[in-house]
């Protein structure tokens, strides 16, 4: 079967060995693997799986920083009707223990410690390995839904299975017995419940079922994509830009994934001119040091093909025209997405002009019907105008995990969802991204798109990065605050900035504070989160 025809991620590596057989898949470190490998991999790991007891429908942590065995955790769970729960590895004891509990976790599959992190010392904080009765299961009077603790390294530990034992239980579990598991996989299940990483309160559960391939579809026709590209993944796996664009990617169109456990721009340039990489992915974030490392130490890039870029805001507008030239001959598609919605609401074409390429959000995907609206009315801002993006699509999630209440506030009865970002529809169809509505600034009547101060901000010489957010004034409702990070060995002065701007931008644009920061706090994702910064405005500035 042609792997872009399954409708179960579960069925996706059989179909890619079957399809691509023993063309290289898979490149981490010095391991690599062909799709047929994959594919043994994951039945392995399947077959493990049901010899510790893991049932259909129950949910399962994938704990681990980007490794060949997050990949197969992911297939093999799908494959028997198990449900799999990413966490974000920045994540700690506290954070968890949440998602622990609310996602009702069974199992965890973690490491043991990588780099100063101790992630399994973690895991001890929440339950009790000891396991007299040596049947490896793990109690917590906290988390009663949790069995049992997977731990990938060679190294064993007393109530809880290591990664070799795992893989060496597989061969008393029948290859029938996997076979039954799957067939009974329906594509309405649940597959994955991912926890967004909101920039607003603790993150919800996003449920997804496996209906979500469909939609795909689009998005790789629209890159071009085939088995001839290389895609060099740094984003985390554990976020739905890294998830759908790595494993699923590779599987569905054939192409080489070099897969990397962190983001170093230098290694990201050095793999691409090493392996000939086509392809890749970013917030402007990875941009910035991407275009940093290359004008620093140039590389052959000249494989480079496309990629996607979450851009549009206009913030990062001058940056993504800088990357068209000095990551050349890159020709980037900008994208707008989120992991309730499909995982890409918008996304421009190889054939796209450089101006909608590099300041809008790309046009809506096969499927989806967008909006902007005014959020107080409820309907529609004319076309240019600013307003809440809404959209309905038959790719929309299932809902928030254990949260009805959430769903409700976030679909609307006639099955629109309110994404609770700033946008602009475009003459042309094209959105443009322009933030969360929460960050969006009233000064004295007056709307501003913190972005849009933030890219002028950005011009100031030694000004590495900055965000714009509000800051409450008696008589105007609210003003803005700059937060920036200044260049390493350069300095800013703070009044000096305030009259870069005046004469330059309108008066109500311009920053009333301008606070230096060492760095600005981000989420896994490459946002920046404005609700802490605006709490840190009200500290500093009372």
């Amino acid at each position: 079967m042609d792997p872009r025809a399954v409708t179960r991620f579960g069925d996706l590596t059989d179909a890619a060995a079957a399809w691509w057989g023993d063309r290289e898949a898979l490149v981490f470190r010095d391991s690599r693997y062909t799709f047929r490998q994959i594919a043994t991999e994951v039945d392995r790991v399947a077959r493990g799986l049901i010899h510790v007891g893991v049932r259909p429908g129950e949910k399962v942590a994938i704990w681990l920083l980007n490794c060949p065995e997050w990949i197969f955790a992911m297939f093999a769970l799908a494959k028997i009707g198990a449900v799999h729960v990413p966490i974000n590895t920045r994540f700690r004891t506290v954070d968890l223990g949440l998602v622990l509990e609310r996602s009702s976790a069974t199992t965890v599959i973690t490491h043991d410690v990588s780099g100063p992190v101790d992630y399994l010392g973690m895991i001890r904080e929440l339950v009790d390995f000891d396991d007299p009765s040596g049947d490896r299961r793990v109690r917590s009077a906290r988390l009663p839904d949790l069995e049992r603790v997977i731990v990938v390294s060679d190294r064993r530990y007393p109530g809880a299975w290591s990664w070799p034992d795992l893989l060496a239980s597989a061969s008393t579990v029948p290859p029938a017995t996997l076979a039954a598991r799957e067939s009974a996989v329906r594509p309405t299940d649940t597959v994955f419940i991912m926890y967004t990483s909101g920039t607003t309160g603790f993150p919800k559960g996003v449920m997804r079922d496996h209906t979500m391939l469909a939609h795909l579809a689009d998005r790789y026709r629209r890159l071009q994509s085939t088995e001839r590209d290389v895609f060099v993944n740094y984003l985390p796996l554990f976020h739905i830009f890294g998830y759908i664009e790595g494993p699923l990617g590779s599987m569905l169109t054939g192409y080489r994934q070099i897969l990397t456990d962190t983001f170093d721009p230098d290694e990201t340039l050095d793999l691409v001119e090493r392996e000939g990489a086509t392809h890749i992915d970013g917030f402007d974030t990875h941009l910035k040091l991407l275009i940093d490392a290359q004008e620093a130490r140039p590389r052959n890039l000249s494989t480079l093909r496309t990629g996607v870029i979450a851009g549009g805001a206009a913030s990062a507008t001058p940056l993504v025209y800088r990357a068209r030239k000095v990551l050349a001959p890159l020709r980037h598609l900008t994208a707008y997405g989120m992991t309730e919605v499909g995982a890409t609401i918008s996304l421009s074409f190889l054939d796209s002009t450089e101006e909608q390429a590099c300041e809008a959000s790309g046009a809506p995907c096969e499927g989806f019907e967008v909006r902007v609206i005014d959020p107080d009315t409820g309907l529609d801002q004319p076309r240019g105008t600013p307003g809440e993006v809404v959209v309905r699509t038959r790719y929309l999630m299932q809902g928030y995990y254990r949260d009805p209440e959430a769903t409700a506030r976030a679909i609307d009865t006639e099955g629109w969802f309110h994404t609770g970002d700033a946008g602009i529809l475009r003459a042309d169809g094209h959105l443009r991204f322009v933030g969360r509505y929460k960050d969006m600034i009233k000064v004295g009547g007056e709307n501003v798109d913190p972005t849009e101060v933030e890219s002028y901000l950005s011009t100031y010489p030694g000004v590495s990065q900055a965000a714009f957010v509000s800051y409450p004034e008696a008589r105007l409702g609210e003003v803005g605050v700059a937060f920036v990070q200044v260049v390493p060995g350069a300095s800013v002065d703070p009044d000096g900035l305030i009259a870069f701007c005046r004469g330059r931008i309108a008066s109500f644009k311009i920053p009333r504070h301008v606070l230096i920061v060492d760095e600005l706090p981000m989420t896994s994702s490459g946002k920046v989160q404005k609700a802490r910064l605006r709490e840190v405005a009200r500290e500093r500035l009372g």
